[in-house]
């Protein structure tokens, strides 16, 4: 067997030159306000007020995360959206991924018009106040329960899995019907396992948007109890800028002395990202064939 290698043409090799120098620049425009930040949220909140601080802080100062994590109600806030995040992933994904199932099952005369259903859901919602009403009235308010039962469902994620769940080979799911497995028994012992790389990709959708959310807090748990991190974060920075705002450095606390609204906002910033950041290289192997495999049949 012979092998032959063709020599790259001129205008492949600047195509390929222009193509790294892009890539590098997009990639620098990315990194950087995210560098930017992470030094600014270890630098001195006085110092940081006079500019010029880009890729490494010029004052060293701990003082923006001590201040953070010696709050008990960010400790507080944090553990209930890490309790959001986890019990809304989980319960998001194996209730749609089910639904998913659902809809697949060819012998189920149903399937069509429950699709439709589920659907129409996504084009079309009740409103802010008829949602509430009914939240109120099922006791969801002001309670944790609000984060997690609405969201067990969402039609668009399981069309993404029904997708992917139709292009396994309908054998498997004949021959374990043959041998006496229930539906139920099918979804968890066959269509789980196979379908790994889709439930994986649902679960980053979920776990970002759990954690992120805010707005469903403001409405139904404005009493403060059930309070999750981005909501109490932005509060928290709010008194702070109130603080500076007085200009009266007999007003600031000892804590907040060294503090400004610049660094504050910077290191909430990280406490908000870092924990998706850490989670999605993770999860990236699964992402791009869970969300394709299912797309192209033949």
């Amino acid at each position: 067997m012979v092998t032959t290698f063709s020599k790259q043409s001129l205008g492949g090799k600047i195509f390929d030159v222009l193509n790294v120098m892009v890539l590098l620049i997009f990639g620098l425009l990315v990194v950087y306000p995210f560098l930017n930040l992470l030094a600014l949220s270890f630098n001195d909140g006085t110092d940081a007020l006079k500019g010029g601080i880009y890729l490494w802080p010029r004052k060293l100062s701990f003082s923006a995360y001590q201040f953070l994590f010696q709050d008990q109600r960010l400790l507080s806030s944090l553990s209930i959206s890490i309790m959001r995040v986890v019990i809304g992933t989980i319960t998001c994904v194996l209730s749609t991924g089910l639904l998913a199932y659902i809809v697949t099952i060819k012998h189920f005369s149903g399937r069509k018009m429950m699709k439709v259903i589920f659907i129409i859901t996504i084009y079309f919602t009740g409103g802010l106040i008829p949602t509430y009403l009914v939240f109120l009235g099922l006791g969801l308010t002001d309670s944790f329960n609000v984060y997690w039962i609405p969201a067990m469902f969402n039609a668009t994620w399981m069309l993404y899995m029904a997708s992917y769940m139709e292009s396994i080979p309908d054998s498997l799911y004949e021959s374990a019907r043959i041998d006496g497995a229930s539906e139920l028994g099918i979804f968890v012992r066959i269509a789980v396992p196979v379908s790994i790389p889709v439930f994986a990709s649902i679960a980053i959708f979920s776990s970002v948007s759990h954690w992120n959310y805010w707005l469903d807090t403001v409405i139904y748990n404005s009493s403060g109890n059930w309070d999750t991190l981005p909501i109490y974060l932005k509060r928290l920075l709010l008194e702070v800028e109130a603080f500076e705002e007085l200009r009266n450095p007999l007003a600031l606390s000892e804590k907040l002395r060294n503090l400004s609204p610049t660094t504050l906002r910077a290191a909430l910033t990280m406490i908000v990202t870092l924990p998706i950041f850490f989670v999605y290289p993770i999860m990236q192997k699964y992402f791009v064939g869970g969300l394709t495999l299912g797309a192209v049949k033949g």
